[in-house]
């Protein structure tokens, strides 16, 4: 009897209602689900591993499986999820050939496992991206140790690839069970599904002679797809988006009811007609399954040293020839002892190869010129330091090795390492020529859903049409948490609290943090000693030349795998870059090592807040945290990087800091071993190393016990766990005499860290760059200017603010022109006095020209031919000269006209676009009459006015060196009352203003409560808002989609930042409908 077409089929109410009135019973007979996926079976499965996990232990199950379509990306996740839980779990995937019928395959040992992993590398590896292609031989091929289970029926895989049809028989054929039996032999099952359908009976008895026919143990599953019958409607769901359909539109894709949830023994026994043993038997199979995820062990590869020396001997080495370089005046006692005590640490440990590696990448890249340096914890190793890896120096900053690698921690040590970010790749493909693909490969990064992407896809589902669509996914942005979504609904146009509108909110908060596909971490690499495909499996990336595994950053650290974080960084392409400009224009070779330390003129630019481009010091927050620290060396730099993070605001830790530091609040410590750890932050802790060893000197804390105590303190720990914490760390403190107020206190400021506080080494790192990069800033303008523009993007500002800012410094900013300009932004010698800027430097002979990267829509390919053409036949003297010469089409030498690229021969702009109106394809026939009709001279046009020059200027190159947009509005504007930038320095605080300009940014800190900065720039200065949570939802459409703004509100001065706290939000976009200054928004 065939099935009821889906619109007849029970309603999931129903069905909900009936699944939970008998699946609260936990079940009495033994029963192991062999048969289970996640929600890593990417839009297939509807439930989470420590959903699947927590239920199954409701049920009295003895054990539950992970079996992912052609994949092992969930098992990590189950394997935490199980052992929290107390469950057995059993290690498989559910692999398809093309050639045969879905097979179970279950790891029963570690080398079963590593067969099954390198299975699913095979057929990813043949595949593109996403997709995997085996045969039955390559699964025979990789068969010792595993269990095999095939489910007798082939109803999933047909309604999964669209191929289901009523009726037909959907059992699997004999002559494959034979050939999976000859195979795998004893470790050969066959398993019967059944969910409630009409001929489950039938079903049952044929399968049962067959399996008897084909000797073959039979053996109940349930082919789990969720845990609970309630997410039936979520799986019918992903079901719609994995097929980009809409519900209605589906018909037996869909299961025809909610039967594959999670079931114990009791809850299957009626299915069976009774047969308990066919149920008891998935025990026995569970029992035959040994393996667990503990017993892998990561070996890190060994070739890099000599045969002649151990790892540990070479390392040494290397390490203390590296110490002579870096300190060539004799190692500092500090260091040698703190030298001594890494490499014993490391030595126990067995990380000697974990940093040869990384000391061979750093090595290669050196070699390449490519700029790199290592930062985060590693910077807490004098070895890195030694080995060239990172630029801090132990001797700077106070360093605690546990920070990085702990015995008692037992968690892998992680090194990043910034390479420039358009040179990372070289260093990516080094690693894979090494290593080879089958041991080396790049972290995966699960794509999760976030509230857009969910509502856009659920709307997708149920047929909403796209601009409902996109009205709704616009409401979604910014949303801090789940108890938005109703009122973002309404304002989307769908009422809560009706019925589409309850769907939609349960399907919502069903499907966020749901995977939606593997992507690749930006920089994470593993490699092994032997195959790692045996380990995990690697499959192809989207882009060319890449591999990655199936696992992310989370799944190694619970296993305690290792990586090397290869990341990319956009500022040491500008350092390197600047590094360039000045060796060529000015003679100077820099490197990170040899820029003037310690100058004042760069601490008073610093401390001005006059850090626009400047690393990590330019956003709203920082640079109005400037003034009020004044940093005047190094370690204050350390400080402002870390200051201005979630963790020590916190902890409460800025203000008094900031107070201490100003002399309005005496610094005082409890003893001389509190002293030693607070007294470069005036008794505040700051950084985590201080926390760290506060829970030391102060609570009795083992260094190890101390790192537990800062990871226990992120929201994702259990609440017993942060208890646990509090009494040993308050009562360690108070039976050593400290008050319990400032135990309490210090237990504060530790929790702050555990949402987001920076190391001390990582933020020294940082600083390093804040002072080169401001160094560059305050001495080279123009070159500072060239390479943040050539490096783009990256940073907070667009390159129109970058000049501006170059502007202001006394930098003379020339057009893109094609007599003169290259791809890239170049300096150009001129003659005449400096044009005064905000102090004197030393690019003051030097134009800056801007290059035709700025200009949209022209390609780098067409920028370089430009400059080989002018290269190898000198400058250019006409139009149409340019146009023989070049080849360029029709379109290409418009977009030049627009830009007002011909300005040099002397063309105006109308003048160029009239002339690049013939089309230019090379037709021999014609080339003549061609080159005459270019020669003809053009019609008397009319001049373009100021603001259509302008217009232009914004439309082809996103910014002008005429006049500022907002100019041209300003009589308008002052019969709005509006003020300009520059008159806000001169007013009174707490007076009500309004002021305008082009929207520069929108940025909103996580440590801000909803609190939204906004930048405003007219033709006098930037002004900066405050747009506080309530106001923006008011005038929400306003304040996340104008280009040109308007300001109400009060006016408020401290020290020397000026901010106005909005109080009304008015868009006047209107009144520059033509230009688009291309907004930055940042969270």
């Amino acid at each position: 009897m065939p099935e009821p077409p889906p619109s007849k089929r029970r309603t999931r109410a129903t069905q909900g209602e009936a699944g939970q009135a008998v699946d609260s019973n936990a079940g009495t007979i033994p029963y192991a689900e062999l048969h289970c996926r996640t929600n890593y079976s990417f839009l297939e499965g509807a439930s989470h591993a420590d959903e699947l996990a927590a239920r199954a232990v409701e049920l009295g199950l003895k054990a539950i499986s992970v079996t992912d379509r052609n994949s092992l990306a969930g098992v990590v996740r189950g394997h935490v999820a199980a052992k929290e839980a107390g469950l057995k779990l059993l290690i498989g995937a559910e692999i398809v050939p093309t050639d045969g019928p879905s097979i179970v395959l279950l790891a029963t040992d570690r080398d079963a496992y590593g067969r099954l992993s390198r299975l699913v590398t095979v057929g990813r590896r043949r595949a593109p991206k996403g997709e995997c292609r085996l045969k039955i031989a390559d699964v025979l091929e990789h068969a010792e140790g595993l269990l095999c289970c095939v489910p007798l029926s082939e109803e999933t895989r047909l309604r999964f690839e669209r191929r289901y049809v009523p009726g037909i028989s959907m059992d699997v054929a004999a002559s494959h069970l034979q050939k999976l039996k000859d195979g795998f032999g004893d470790r050969c099952y066959a398993l019967a599904e059944l969910h409630c359908g009409p001929n489950d009976r039938a079903n049952l008895q044929r399968w049962r002679t067959t399996s008897q026919q084909i000797g073959i143990p039979l053996v109940a599953a349930n082919d789990v797809h969720y845990h609970i019958v309630r997410r039936r409607a979520l799986h019918d769901v992903v079901t719609a988006i994995r097929h980009a359909a809409s519900l209605q539109s589906l018909g037996h894709e869909l299961f025809p009811n909610g039967e594959r949830h999670l079931k114990s023994g009791d809850q299957l026994l009626p299915l069976f007609d009774g047969d308990s043993a066919l149920i008891e038997r998935s025990v026995e199979v569970a029992d035959r399954c040994r393996f667990s995820l503990d017993e892998l062990r990561y070996e890190y590869p060994e070739e890099l040293v000599p045969d002649s020396v151990t790892p540990i001997q070479y390392l040494s080495e290397l390490t203390w020839n590296g110490a002579t370089q870096r300190y060539p005046k004799g190692v500092p006692t500090k260091v040698r002892d703190l030298i001594n005590h890494e490499l014993t640490l490391i030595e126990e440990l067995h990380y000697e190869a974990y940093f040869l590696t990384v000391y061979d990448i750093v090595r290669f890249a050196r070699e390449r010129k490519i700029l790199c340096q290592g930062r985060g914890s590693a910077a807490n190793s004098a070895v890195c330091f030694c080995l060239g890896v990172t630029s801090v120096d132990p001797g700077r900053i106070d360093v605690l090795f546990e920070r990085f690698i702990s015995r008692e921690r037992n968690e892998a040590p992680d090194i990043d390492i910034d390479f420039e970010h358009e040179r990372r790749e070289e260093v990516l493909q080094y690693l894979f020529e090494r290593y080879g693909r089958d041991r080396a490969g790049m972290t995966g990064a699960v794509i999760t859903y976030r509230p857009r992407s969910a509502i856009r896809d659920i709307g997708r589902a149920l047929a909403l049409s796209n601009d409902r669509i996109d009205k709704l996914a616009n409401q979604m942005e910014h949303v801090d948490n789940r108890e938005q979504f109703p009122e973002r609904m309404r304002e989307g146009g769908i009422d809560p609290q009706s019925l589409l509108g309850r769907q939609m909110l349960e399907l919502l908060n069903s499907l966020l943090t749901f995977p939606r596909h593997l992507s690749q971490h930006s920089g994470g690499m593993v490699m092994s000693r032997g195959l790692l495909s045996e380990l995990v499996p690697i499959e192809n990336a989207s882009m060319p030349g890449r591999t990655v595994i199936q696992w992310d950053k989370d799944d190694l650290d619970a296993l305690g795998l290792l990586k090397v974080d290869c990341l990319s960084l956009g500022m040491l392409s500008c350092i390197r870059r600047a590094f360039d400009l000045v060796e060529k224009h000015h003679g100077r070779g820099l490197t990170l090592a040899n820029v003037p330390s310690e100058d004042p003129a760069v601490y008073d630019m610093i401390s001005a807040a006059d850090t626009i481009g400047v690393f990590q010091i330019e956003s709203r927050a920082q640079m109005s945290m400037l003034p009020r620290l004044k940093p005047h060396c190094f370690y204050d730099l350390v400080i402002e990087v870390a200051i201005v993070r979630p963790g020590p605001i916190q902890g409460d830790m800025v203000h008094p800091y900031l107070r201490r530091r100003a002399g309005e609040e005496p610094v005082d410590y409890p003893n001389q071993a509190v002293r030693s750890v607070l007294h470069k932050t005036l008794g505040v802790p700051i950084f985590q190393e201080q926390a760290m060893r506060l829970a030391i000197v102060a609570a009795g804390f083992t260094p190890g016990e101390a790192d537990q105590l800062r990871r226990a303190m992120g929201a994702w720990r259990k609440t017993g766990v942060i208890a646990k914490f509090h009494e040993k760390l308050v009562n360690g403190m108070t039976e050593r005499g400290y008050d319990a107020e400032f135990a309490e206190r210090v237990f504060k400021q530790i929790s702050g860290f555990g949402e987001y506080g920076f190391p001390e080494s990582h933020a020294a790192s940082f600083a390093l760059l804040v002072y080169v990069s401001a160094w560059i800033k305050r001495y080279h303008p123009a070159v500072f200017a060239a390479a943040l523009i050539n490096s783009q993007p990256m940073g907070f500002y667009a390159p129109a603010q970058l000049v501006r800012d170059a502007r202001e410094h006394g930098v003379v900013i020339l057009p893109p022109d094609v007599s003169c300009s290259d791809w890239d932004c170049t300096l150009e010698a001129i003659d005449g006095d400096a044009v005064p800027g905000r102090f004197r430097h030393d690019d003051e002979r030097f134009a800056l020209r801007l290059g035709f990267r700025l200009l949209r829509g022209f390609s780098e390919e067409h920028g370089r031919q430009i400059e080989g053409v002018r290269l190898r036949g000198g400058v250019f003297r006409s139009f149409e000269e340019f146009a023989q010469r070049t080849q360029f089409n029709r379109a290409t030498l418009q977009l030049l006209s627009r830009a007002d690229a011909f300005a040099s021969l002397n063309i105006e702009r109308r003048e160029a676009y009239w002339k690049s109106l013939p089309a230019r394809e090379q037709l021999p026939l014609f080339e003549e009459t061609e080159v005459r009709a270019t020669n003809d001279p053009a019609p008397e046009l009319p001049a373009m006015s100021d603001q259509d020059q302008v217009v232009e200027d914004y439309s082809s190159a996103g910014l002008s060196l005429r006049k500022h947009p907002v100019s041209f509005l300003r009589e308008q504007l002052i019969q709005l009352r509006v003020v300009t930038a520059e008159q806000l320095s001169e007013m009174t605080p707490d007076r009500r203003v309004k002021v305008a300009g082009l929207v520069l940014m929108r940025q909103r800190p996580s440590t801000a409560n909803g609190i939204t900065f906004v930048t405003l720039e007219d033709e006098t200065g930037v002004a900066n808002m405050v747009v506080f949570p309530s106001v923006w939802q008011h005038f929400r459409q306003t304040a996340r989609f104008a280009t040109v703004m308007m300001a109400t509100g009060r006016l408020q001065r401290e020290g020397d930042v000026i901010h106005v706290v909005c109080e009304r939000l008015d868009d006047v976009s209107q009144m520059l409908e033509q230009i688009d200054p291309k907004t930055r928004n940042f969270r």
